[in-house]
């Protein structure tokens, strides 16, 4: 039985591109071959966006079939899984109500493992390869939870002055999780919002390159309009836009951290 790997997508910071860099790679996955299944453990329900219109997902949200109410009730995920219109790719989606699951998880017993055990019978399965969870941008109780029922970690990351901020909170608080979570292995940054014709961006490499324990992925993810006109349509860019240069490259990012994790 093949052994799914389970990726989360975090930063503290908003705006780097987490929940597009979740989508695509999963989607790119799915092209590939791969069973992917996408979880959205975001208030923000822009994973959920990614794949349904927004009255699909406000009706997702409003109702009983979310991530929240299978967190709440300490569910197994399996009946919570909902088709996208592509194959090989399945979704859990998310809820407005994630505002409230770190006051929620305060009283849990062993609450750091919660999500853990709800995707216990998924993983066990072998259904699917890859497990890629979209966390919210905050450190905290929840977000420690997606990390603690993680393999993997990849932290995507926007080229900008603001894009490095509060980086050494994020890993510091990796190394919290891995006090009780020591399996959980970190792949890496994957730069984001990236304009090779700024001289910040090469600043940025080279900062990133200077830093110990710190791995950047080759790949990278440059602006292109073609993202944002893929989120208008509710669809992934590397099936809304197949010959852009950003689905090419979320191609390519797909392939090394399918390399990277040895499937």
């Amino acid at each position: 039985m093949k052994k799914t790997v389970t990726i989360c997508f975090t930063n503290n910071k908003g705006g780097s591109g987490k929940s597009t860099t979740c989508s695509n790679v999963g989607a790119a996955m799915a092209r590939k071959g791969k069973k992917v299944l996408l979880v959205d453990g975001d208030m923000q329900l822009n994973l959920s966006l990614s794949f349904f219109s927004e009255e699909e997902v406000l009706k997702m949200a409003a109702g009983e079939k979310n991530l929240y109410h299978a967190i709440g009730k300490q569910q197994d995920l399996t009946d919570y899984i909902v088709p996208t219109a592509y194959d090989n790719l399945d979704l859990i989606p998310s809820s407005t109500q994630m505002s409230s699951i770190e006051y929620e998880l305060f009283t849990k017993w062993q609450r750091e493992f919660i999500l853990k055990k709800c995707l216990q019978k998924i993983k066990d399965s072998g259904v699917y390869d890859y497990i890629l969870i979209d966390a919210p941008p905050t450190l905290g109780g929840w977000v420690m939870n997606i990390l603690c029922a993680s393999d993997k970690v990849l932290v995507p990351v926007e080229a900008s002055p603001w894009g490095m901020f509060g980086l050494a909170n994020m890993f510091d608080f990796l190394n919290e999780v891995k006090e009780i979570a020591p399996d959980l292995d970190v792949l890496g940054i994957v730069i984001t919002k990236a304009d090779t014709r700024k001289n910040y961006f090469k600043q940025t490499l080279e900062v990133f390159h200077d830093m110990k324990d710190i791995q950047l992925l080759e790949s990278y993810i440059r602006v292109d309009s073609s993202i944002e006109w893929a989120q208008d349509s509710s669809a992934p860019v590397v099936e809304f836009k197949k010959s852009s240069r950003s689905a090419k490259e979320y191609t390519a990012l797909a392939e090394e951290v399918m390399e990277r994790v040895g499937r």
